[in-house]
């Protein structure tokens, strides 16, 4: 491991050419594919995993992620792996604790994580950044929040795609994703909500959604030199017209059928920045929402105006096999650049280009 200090490398410095010693954090669907990422990619090198639950614990590396065997074997403490004194640790517990974050931090090794805590340091609550703020100044260490969507979809692109503006009016980011062949009833019906009764759109849901995207817009906004002057977000609900059969069971006609969140960064009373997810089971419901294949629009208002599309070209029956790799693989490609960055809360404007090192 080699600690950065305080003098030492600063925002947008070139990436040394070296191997980065990594550490896998948790080993659910994102931190699996992580894992397998780090044992391919040619300038990195698995020093250590670790897991939640005891059954994985002694394990190989290799073997829980379906790759050849590491000669690396999971634990579940965590002074085992501070002892390792790692480069960069891939952070992707299922639950924050802010307590192991700052251990990690302080203990020399960065942190990249596809958790929403750390998108913008502002929004943090002021003594848990604090807290990690001292963390980093001690071990000389970064940390970083990214991923699909928040990450990649809500601030590479939008900071690529304004590159070419002068005057901004306005940036939206539909994200659309059909869950009709996700097999998992419990998070489609009793976690999500899908085949209820219509209600009122949870707080808790709404909430939780404004403080991950919220953060990644105001991120852009100041990247931009915008203002904004508050984040706004609402939800709502679509029922469906006729019964539909999905892989997860059957929608009763008048149930929820589909759900639209938007989280809105308004300046002087209208939307500036936008990020607006749809997720459904069918098309046929009752609002009349324009509801597109799986993937993104980005529509950018301005003095060189687009209408970006990007879609998924896979199977919906294979979607879930294939979409952690959207997540995971920008975390990993961004060890080097958040390896090499000054210490702190490290936002994407702040850092350099990831790129993907496929040789």
């Amino acid at each position: 491991m080699e600690p950065k200090t305080l003098s030492g490398n600063t925002i947008g410095a070139p990436v040394p050419e070296r191997t980065y010693r990594v550490v896998q954090w948790a080993t659910g669907n994102i931190g699996t594919r992580a894992l397998r990422g780090v044992i391919e990619h040619p300038h990195l090198a698995l020093a250590g995993l670790y897991v939640h639950t005891p059954d994985k614990a002694g394990r190989d590396a290799g073997d829980l992620c379906g790759a050849e065997s590491t000669g690396v074997a999971a634990t579940t403490d965590i002074d085992d792996i501070l002892a390792l004194g790692a480069d960069c640790v891939l952070y992707m517990p299922r639950s924050f604790d802010l307590a192991e974050v700052c251990r990690i931090l302080a203990s020399g090794s960065n942190i990249v994580t596809t958790r929403g805590e750390f998108h913008h340091a502002s929004a943090m609550d002021p003594a848990a950044r604090s807290e990690v703020e001292a963390a980093c100044a001690l071990g000389g260490t970064s940390i970083h929040s990214t991923g699909s969507s928040p990450g990649f979809v809500t601030e590479a692109l939008p900071l690529v795609l304004t590159s070419i503006q002068r005057n901004l009016d306005r940036l939206a980011i539909d994200e659309f994703a059909d869950l009709s062949q996700r097999n998992t009833p419990g998070i489609l019906f009793d976690i999500m909500g899908f085949g209820r009764e219509p209600a009122v759109f949870e707080d808790y849901r709404i909430d939780h959604i404004r403080s991950n995207f919220g953060p990644s817009l105001q991120s852009v906004a100041d990247a931009l030199g915008l203002r904004l002057d508050s984040v706004e977000a609402r939800g709502e609900l679509a029922t469906a017209r006729e019964q539909v059969s999905i892989a997860a069971g059957t929608i009763d006609p008048g149930t929820v059928a589909a759900q639209r969140v938007t989280v809105t960064g308004v300046r002087d009373g209208a939307a500036l920045l936008q990020f607006r997810a749809t997720w459904y089971c069918t098309t046929d419901v009752v609002v009349d929402w324009d509801i597109r294949p799986t993937g993104w629009h980005i529509d950018v208002a301005g003095d060189a105006p687009m209408d970006v599309d990007i879609r998924f070209p896979i199977p919906l029956e294979r979607m879930s096999a294939v979409s952690p790799s959207y997540t995971a693989n920008r975390a990993v490609n961004a060890v080097p650049v958040v390896c090499a960055a000054a210490p702190g809360i490290r936002t994407t404007a702040e850092l350099p280009q990831m790129l993907a090192a496929l040789g």
